[in-house]
Formats: structure tokens, sequence, C-alpha cells
């Protein structure tokens, strides 16, 4: 897997903005990603330097819109990511 396999999306919520003043962001990562390949990824893609990794996997709700047949949402693996001090990334 290269590095935009392994990290999809930056999640941007009221949550993680907060945590965002402690250099700490929010990540949707692959399912199948160590934390050592999280890493990896994250300090090729933008240039930062990371001190810790933090995964957990999030199940799927379930969901029901406008028909009677129940879905779910997908499963996916969140990764919360810290930096050194100093170092930001800038969501735009």
């Amino acid at each position: 897997m290269n590095s935009f396999d392994i990290i999809k999306t930056v999640r941007i919520t009221e949550k993680g903005t907060a945590q965002s003043e402690q250099n700490k962001y929010t990540m949707i990562a692959d399912k199948r990603a160590t934390k050592i390949q999280i890493r990896q990824a994250v300090e090729e893609l933008f240039k930062v330097k990371v001190v810790k990794v933090n995964t957990m996997n999030v199940r799927g709700k379930q969901r029901r819109q406008r028909t009677a047949a129940a879905g779910w949402t997908s499963n996916w693996k969140k990764a919360i990511v810290t930096l050194k001090q100093g170092d930001k990334i800038i969501l735009t």
C-alpha cells in the first residue's frame, strides 16, 4: 500500500478542531494499516514529525433513508496522530 491508500482523509469536526490545538489530528486510515504504516504515511504526505499514533476500529451504524429496507454504514479505522511540538498540518 502506498501513502495515499493508507491515509484516506482527515476528519474535520468540532472535536478534531479542538484537538488540533494540542497538535493532534484525526484521520481515516485503511482498515489493514498498522500504526507504523500510518506514521510513515503521515510523515511522507504532510512533511511533519509524528510523535504518537493511536488507532481504533469504528463499527458502522445502522441507517435507513427513505426506504423500508435498513442498511449499514461501513466500518472504518480512526487514527489520532500526535505531531511534534511546532509542526502543523494546514487543513483548508
